[in-house]
C-alpha cells in the first residue's frame, strides 16, 4: 500500500465543567508524521454551548483556540513551535490537560485519499 498514509486525530472539545464531564466537540486536530503534515480546525455552535451551560462566550473559546491553532500551523516562522515537527505539534496540543480546551484520545487511521479529503470527512462527521 504505498499510496497510503497512515495519520492520528483528535476531536478537540470544549469542556465548561471538568466534574460533570459534558463536552461539546469543536474542532479537529490531525497529523501524519510520514508527510510531515498538520492541520487544525475548528467550528463553535452557539446553540451547542447552550446545551452545556458554557461559562464561557464563544469569543473567550475562539481566543483559547487562537493559541493551539498557531502551534499546529505548518506556517510558523518564529516561536518555540517553530523548528518542532508536525508530530511533536501534535503531541503537545493533545496533551492531557485541566482546562475548558482539551482533546479525546488520538485515534490513528489509515487511507488512500489525500490527507485534506479525509480531514474534511472527519470534521463534518465529528464535529460539524
Amino acid at each position: 500500500m504505498s499510496g497510503s498514509n497512515l495519520y492520528e486525530y483528535a476531536l478537540v472539545r470544549y469542556l465548561p465543567d471538568r466534574e460533570r464531564g459534558e463536552f461539546v466537540n469543536i474542532g479537529l486536530v490531525m497529523m501524519c508524521k510520514r508527510r510531515r503534515w498538520i492541520r487544525m480546525a475548528t467550528s463553535i455552535v452557539p446553540s451547542r454551548l447552550l446545551a452545556v451551560k458554557a461559562i464561557h462566550t464563544p469569543d473567550e473559546i475562539e481566543l483559547q483556540l487562537d493559541g493551539l491553532r498557531r502551534v499546529a500551523s505548518q506556517r510558523v516562522s518564529s516561536g518555540p513551535f517553530a523548528d518542532l515537527p508536525a508530530e511533536e505539534r501534535f503531541r503537545w496540543i493533545t496533551a492531557a490537560k485541566s482546562a475548558c480546551i482539551c482533546t479525546s484520545s488520538p485515534h490513528p487511521g489509515l487511507t488512500t485519499d489525500d490527507l485534506d479529503s479525509t480531514f474534511d470527512r472527519l470534521f463534518a462527521s465529528l464535529v460539524e
